[in-house]
């Protein structure tokens, strides 16, 4: 699932509308822009809250509005096919995890189902790659979740750090515990953005080495979520990821070397028996093919 930079991946979110040419016009966006992978959730909120919230709660049963049907996920995986990038989705039920089988690259769990046992297991136990979200957990309650993933048999692993608030203040993002993750648990890390500030993927990227980045994504600023704050549009994060993808062609490798663009100046330098430009040789035949 990894490169060799940063690895992004664009979080539809519920922003689709029940759409389904919305759901393609996302991952056309996402591949254009220079993602890696886009991510849809699949709930039903009957499996994600409580009766006794939704009995109380209207705004909780709205949120039946921001269902991903089942029966788009295998046209969401063509579209994916067709555009050159990978298809992820995050199961809140453990019946989603089953029907995303045939069609995503690698699951994602959220922050808020990090605690579930069941549901990470249900994950690991398909062989596919798992990147999880650890946002309000202590290290004891990640511990135990990697724990829980490398018992059950999963191989790839990627632990993305991110604050569970939307948005995410600058002041709060404490990036450093990246290093931290990769330090304790030998996984691929990274950060899921809440914060929608360029600053912060950069920091993530180039003082962090993230492996991967998930960021939030609207087309439109009509997207359920986009309101809240956390959504990034697709022109506000292009030039991130490619000044993201250039970072490695522009720290090079540790050798000095002389670059091809330098070379025609290298004979102008002054010559060390009299301090004065160019080469000797070179003042010989200075002017003879001119």
């Amino acid at each position: 699932m990894m490169t060799t930079t940063p690895f992004f991946i664009a979080e539809v979110s519920s922003n689709h509308h029940k759409d389904l040419d919305r759901c393609l016009a996302f991952i056309k966006a996402s591949a254009e822009i220079g993602c890696d992978a886009v991510k849809f959730q699949l709930f039903k909120i009957d499996q994600l809250f409580a009766p006794e919230i939704l009995v109380r709660s209207e705004k909780h049963r709205e949120r039946k509005n921001w269902e991903l049907p089942v029966s788009f996920l295998p046209k969401l995986r063509q579209c994916c096919d067709d555009y050159g990038i990978q298809f992820s989705c995050t199961p809140f039920y453990l019946d989603a995890v089953k029907e995303l089988t045939p069609y995503v690259d690698f699951y994602k769990i959220a922050s808020y189902e990090l605690l579930w046992d069941d549901l990470l297991i249900a994950c690991a136990k398909t062989n596919k790659p798992v990147v999880i979200s650890a946002g309000m957990a202590n290290l004891d309650e990640i511990d135990h979740a990697i724990t829980t993933l490398k018992s059950a048999g999963c191989q790839q692993i990627t632990l993305l750090h991110c604050v569970s608030a939307y948005p995410t203040p600058m002041s709060e993002c404490n990036l450093a515990v990246i290093d931290t993750f990769r330090q304790r648990y030998g996984v691929n890390v990274g950060w899921s953005d809440h914060s929608v500030e360029p600053a912060v993927i950069r920091r993530a990227v180039n003082r962090w080495q993230a492996d991967c980045i998930e960021f939030h994504i609207d087309l439109d600023e009509q997207g359920a979520e986009y309101s809240a704050g956390h959504c990034w549009l697709p022109q506000q994060m292009r030039s991130v990821i490619s000044e993201c993808r250039n970072a490695a062609l522009i720290d090079g490798r540790p050798d000095k070397v002389l670059a091809p663009s330098e070379a025609p100046d290298r004979d102008w330098r002054a010559d060390p028996s009299d301090g004065l430009r160019p080469m000797k040789p070179i003042r010989f035949t200075f002017g003879v093919n001119e």
